[in-house]
This record gives C-alpha cells, structure tokens and sequence, in this order.
C-alpha cells in the first residue's frame, strides 16, 4: 500500500453532506434574512388589517348620507342628537364604538365614527383610546372625508379625524 494512493484508512473519504459549522453558517444567514425581513412584513400585515377595519366605519358612515340628506332637505336644518338616534339604527359594528353627530357652526354637519379601544388593530389605536374617522357635508349632497376644511372644497369648522392617511380608503385621502 502506497502513500501516494491516499488508500491508507482514513485518509480518503467521500464527503456526502456538510459539515457541522457549515450547517451552522447557513442558520446564522437564514436568521440575519428573518431578521431583516420579519418587521416590513408585519408592518404590512398591521397596515393590511387596519385598513380592513376602517372599512367598517366607511360603510356605517355612507348609510347615514341619505337619512341625514333626506332630514335636511325636509326640515331645512341638521338632525339633532336625539333626532339622529331615531333615524340611524346601526350606530356600531364590531370595530366601532359609535356614531356621534355635530352639528358645526358654520352650518354644516358631521358624524364621526370611533373606534373601540380593545379588539382593534394597533394601528387604530391613539395613546389607548380608539381613534376617529369624520364623514362631513354643508349642503346634505356634497360629503368629505375626514380632514378637509379647506373652504370651497372641504367643511369649514369640522373636527377632523385621526384616522392615518395610510388606513384611509382613497375617498379619505
């Protein structure tokens, strides 16, 4: 038995799998990539389901357009509270907390949905209590969307919501 041959027991073998180390260098890659990963994706999902949820609170907020139209094109002036409470039914849902009207002084009308401070996504809460989405009109046929005060396009005087942008339906935007 020669030497050179590398027949000597031992000295020769076929490698078949990997080693020890290389399998703990490719768990220590995979493990910096989840790392990296993990938050954006999550961040993703919160957002995903926050949006999911305002959802709930557009839809509440677009069936009380026609019975507070229909009252102001009536009477010739906004709902009050306890007038608001006989014509809309359904003031909550499973994410929000309730409708509240207000009327504004400078003549328009808004109702604001809030949100429930437990059983929400994070994202719709604000220092623990549950934030709010605005749905606002001077004229009972015109309605905008949370924040826009602006004069000629928006609701003067209303209470704008803190809904953020990013879980806002594009009519909110």
């Amino acid at each position: 038995m020669s030497f050179n041959q590398k027949t000597f027991i031992g000295m020769v073998r076929d490698q078949w799998g990997l080693t020890l180390i290389e399998m703990m260098m490719i768990f220590a890659i995979i493990g910096i990539l989840v790392t990296i990963a993990i938050p954006p994706a999550y961040q993703l999902y919160e957002d995903s389901q926050a949006r999911e949820q305002v959802t709930e609170a557009v839809n509440l907020l677009d069936s009380v357009k026609a019975p507070i139209a229909g009252f102001y094109s009536d009477k010739g002036r906004w709902p009050t509270k306890t007038e608001f409470d006989s014509f809309v039914t359904t003031q909550t849902g499973k994410y929000v907390a309730s409708l509240t009207p207000r009327i504004l002084p400078d003549g328009g009308f808004q109702v604001t949905a809030a949100f429930r401070s437990n059983g929400v996504s994070p994202e719709l809460l604000n220092e623990g209590t549950g934030r709010t989405l605005v749905l606002a009109t001077k004229n009972g046929v015109e309605w905008v969307c949370n924040d826009n005060t602006d004069p000629v396009s928006g609701v003067p005087g209303l209470v704008a919501g803190s809904v953020l942008p990013q879980h806002r339906p594009q009519s909110c935007k």
